[in-house]
């Protein structure tokens, strides 16, 4: 989650430095507009962290080499047959 805010605030300061600066107190409103329609949006994507990535790979990784071991014991098994 914090990747995320710090991803939105990135993206929020960078189009806030390409405002111009005369806009004062509308540059504040513009910047939680902002914010709100990022936050928003990357929640739509279902974006998952780089945490959560990393566990499934580890978890997909050992289900195939249990896989394949069940799948070596298994020709084992039908050559004896």
């Amino acid at each position: 989650m914090n990747t995320r805010k710090a991803f939105i605030e990135e993206i929020t300061q960078q189009l806030e430095n390409g405002l111009p600066s005369g806009l004062g107190l509308m540059r504040e409103d513009i910047e939680s507009i902002v914010k709100t329609a990022m936050a928003g949006a990357l929640s739509r994507l279902e974006l998952v962290t780089r945490e959560e990535f990393d566990v499934q790979t580890a978890v997909l990784l050992r289900s195939r080499e249990k896989l394949e071991a069940l799948a070596a014991r298994l020709e084992v098994l039908e050559q004896k047959t």
